[in-house]
């Protein structure tokens, strides 16, 4: 087939997203919504920076840590609360582009990675080709309420699309609430297709060796970076001191917010500065070896689908303490394989965190029971046959 889609050309998702196809041998085409390194394998390759996507900086896998706050930050910081207002005007200028991209390459499929603003993006070339649209974790619980043309532009979107694809069964029931006709194909499957166990255990055996860890001491990862609006990084955050005050030894690892001035403000203000590494981005390999290391998982989500990232600690046996919100409740049972908490709580946070930390047999059994559940929902090759089919689907059923 010849695929075009419309995604965040830096994020590693996107690049796992299109090797499956460009090594089955389809003609794949991308549109970037930021400017990045050109993926290899590559048919054609675009850039349509919108809601000021010009201002995102280069690649989101690079290892160099995270810069200073610059003229350049501070303007992006400024924008962030504007992005809801803004964004959807920022649209007008590239739909025509688009198009006239869509009229050009004729595909046989357009897919967007989610709703804002690559969604948006695609469904303005209504009836040149099938569009598929998968939902990012808070794509309806957050972003589609940020203002009038949001919510209009989500719903206008999810009514043009042929096939919807979400990693949550929670996200499909929502989708269709917000326009997608229970008529047309819907699709759950992790959001980078599933877990490549091999390419994990691999890559760790392979993997440079981690820096500046304390011999012996159980590490507690919390490696989502900063997400203003959905991760409760300031929960984290404060739960630290109720840990170390029974647990001193333990060392809390975050990656990548080396640099950041406010979770380096926390750490200052919280007296943390023993336990807390604050780390650049990892390569892949290196943070899958840091699960396989560390005993906790932490995701304070306050809005989420289901993050790579969890399912990743999860396969390397990590436990995982995560948000008590529908999407993830979907993969946890508290208790059984994991913990799920108030992400507004930082004393309930690290009890959570504690009781996991203690109890050696818990986490054993958690791990064996998440293996489980990943090698039936989440395993690479069974997901990426059901999306295959998927496709052909919607290309048949328009």
């Amino acid at each position: 087939m010849r695929l075009l889609f419309v995604a965040d050309g830096r994020s590693p998702i996107t690049l796992s997203w299109l090797r499956h196809w460009i090594e089955r041998g389809d003609e794949v085409h991308l549109v970037s919504t930021f400017p990045c390194e050109v993926p290899p394998g590559l048919a054609s390759f675009h850039v349509l920076p919108v809601a000021f996507g010009a201002l995102g900086g280069g690649q989101a896998g690079h290892t160099s840590p995270a810069p200073k706050q610059g003229l350049v930050g501070r303007f992006r910081n400024l924008l962030r609360p504007l992005r809801y207002y803004l964004g959807p005007v920022s649209l007008l200028p590239y739909q025509r582009r688009f198009r006239a991209l869509v009229a050009a390459l004729r595909p046989d499929l357009i897919h967007a990675l989610r709703i804002p603003f690559e969604g948006m993006l695609a469904a303005s070339a209504h009836g040149e080709a099938p569009l598929i649209v998968s939902i990012w974790g808070n794509d309806l619980t957050l972003h589609a309420y940020g203002s009038f043309l949001m919510n209009w532009l989500t719903r206008r979107t999810l009514r043009r699309a042929h096939g919807l694809m979400a990693d949550t069964r929670r996200d499909i029931r929502l989708g269709r609430e917000w326009g997608f006709s229970a008529d047309k194909p819907s699709l759950v499957v992790p959001g980078a297709g599933g877990i490549r166990f091999d390419e994990i255990r691999r890559a760790v055996s392979e993997s440079e060796p981690l820096p500046d860890l304390p011999a012996g001491a159980p590490l507690i990862v919390n490696p989502r970076g900063w997400r203003p609006g959905s991760l409760r990084n300031d929960t984290f955050f404060r739960a630290i001191p109720f840990v170390v005050q029974k647990f001193p030894q333990a060392c809390f690892v975050c990656p990548p917010l080396s640099g950041d001035p406010q979770a380096e403000h926390w750490v200052a203000s919280l007296g943390i500065e023993a336990s807390v590494r604050l780390w650049p981005r990892l390569s892949q390999p290196q943070l899958w070896a840091l699960f396989q290391r560390a005993q906790v998982f932490v995701s304070p989500s306050a809005h989420d689908g289901t993050p790579n990232s969890l399912l990743e600690a999860m396969a390397c046996g990590c436990f995982p303490i995560a948000g008590d919100i529908e999407s993830l409740r979907e993969w946890i049972t508290p208790d059984v394989n994991g913990f799920l908490v108030n992400p507004a709580d930082p004393f309930t946070l690290a009890e959570a965190i504690l009781a996991a930390l203690g109890d050696a047999d818990l986490r054993s059994r958690a791990a064996r029971q998440n293996a489980r559940i990943l090698a039936e929902r989440a395993d690479y090759q069974r997901c990426m046959a059901q999306v295959d089919g998927f496709y052909e689907n919607v290309v048949r059923g328009t």
